[in-house]
């Protein structure tokens, strides 16, 4: 494994994070379990979760995820070996069953910290994330920023303050966003500076070869600000494993277990990834190992989020920290992405 560390703090992570958000839906308790014990015997230190998990989000199981992590970590008493991450769920996501207000409101910030704090089972969280924004922005698919009404007020100072507080009563450690714009990542690293409260230290979008939006403005500002990449879907939701290039019936596979899920689910993403798993069979490697050999050596990514239903297909994407692509194999991936830039945004 290869570590690194989260930016502007101590904390040393793998740069592979443990994602799982198949814990309580594809993945019983058990198997969640030995996935846990699976990617730490393999040097996997990073978990990520969410308050919302496991997806598809429904309020039968939400809050699951985190309640079978907690579980392992009272099992294996294994808390100081992993660096635990969660997130608070924004508004625009049908998501009330959660909490009355879907807000990033004191309040609203304080309850979903001590709900996550029980469900972990643990005294403090390592990396608290916001899921979305609260105001109105293009995520989630959307290509572009439309001009839209909106409630929404500024109020980065006070939820910095809010964390500030959380950070001092020892339940939150470091603090970062995720599905977040330049402007909103600018912001908050403005109100950061010009108050003295707590830094954003990363943030997590997307980015994978179907998926590289990240580049157009945040990856210079991530960069000139020290801000790392928590790169989550770097196989597009399993589209470059391979599996649907090769138009095997896969009932259990995502996306037909979840046809909602339409972001990659594209003629334009299935040209891309046979174009890349033709890159990939050119020079003998796996459409796995091309696709997270790429994203976890990109400079700005701090960890790659990987996730999986089976511990053969986890130790897969393990593996992949052990792949390094030639500059040959970079100008093809190229060539590629100008042909069909971002057909998954």
């Amino acid at each position: 494994m290869k570590y690194t560390t989260l930016p502007n703090t101590s904390i040393i992570v793998s740069k592979i994070c443990l994602g799982t958000m198949t814990f309580g839906e594809q993945n019983s308790e058990s198997e969640s379990h030995s996935q846990l014990d699976f990617a730490l015997d393999h040097g996997v230190n990073f978990i990520d979760t969410a308050e919302m998990y496991p997806i598809a989000a429904r309020e039968a199981t939400f809050g699951s995820t985190e309640k079978i992590i907690g579980t392992w970590l009272k099992k294996s008493g294994k808390r100081d070996d992993v660096v635990l991450a969660t997130k608070i769920a924004g508004p625009n996501r049908n998501l009330e069953y959660i909490r009355k207000n879907l807000d990033f409101s004191k309040a609203s910030i304080q309850l979903s910290v001590d709900k996550s704090l029980q469900r972990l089972q643990t005294d403090y969280i390592d990396l608290y994330q916001m899921h979305w924004p609260e105001r109105k922005m293009n995520f989630f698919g959307q290509r572009g920023y439309t001009i839209q009404e909106d409630a929404w007020e500024d109020n980065f100072q006070e939820v910095l303050q809010t964390f500030e507080k959380l950070i001092q009563q020892g339940k939150i450690k470091h603090i970062g966003i995720s599905n977040e714009t330049p402007w909103g990542l600018m912001r908050f690293l403005e109100e950061s500076k010009k108050h003295n409260l707590p830094r954003i230290s990363t943030i997590q979008n997307p980015y994978s070869l179907v998926n590289r939006t990240f580049e157009i403005g945040l990856a210079e500002t991530c960069h000139r600000e020290n801000v790392g990449l928590l790169a989550y879907s770097p196989l597009a939701f399993g589209v470059l494993s391979g599996k649907y290039v090769e138009a095997k019936s896969l009932p259990e596979a995502r996306l037909n277990l979840f046809p909602q899920f339409v972001r990659y689910n594209s003629e334009q993403t299935r040209t891309a990834t046979r174009l890349y798993q033709d890159v990939a069979d050119n020079f003998g490697l796996s459409l796995t190992d091309l696709a997270l050999g790429f994203v976890i050596h990109q400079p700005l990514v701090t960890s790659a989020i990987v996730g999986a239903t089976s511990l053969v297909q986890l130790g897969k994407n393990i593996d992949a920290i052990s792949v390094d692509l030639s500059e040959a194999i970079l100008q093809e991936i190229e060539k590629v992405q100008n042909l069909i830039p971002d057909p998954a945004p």
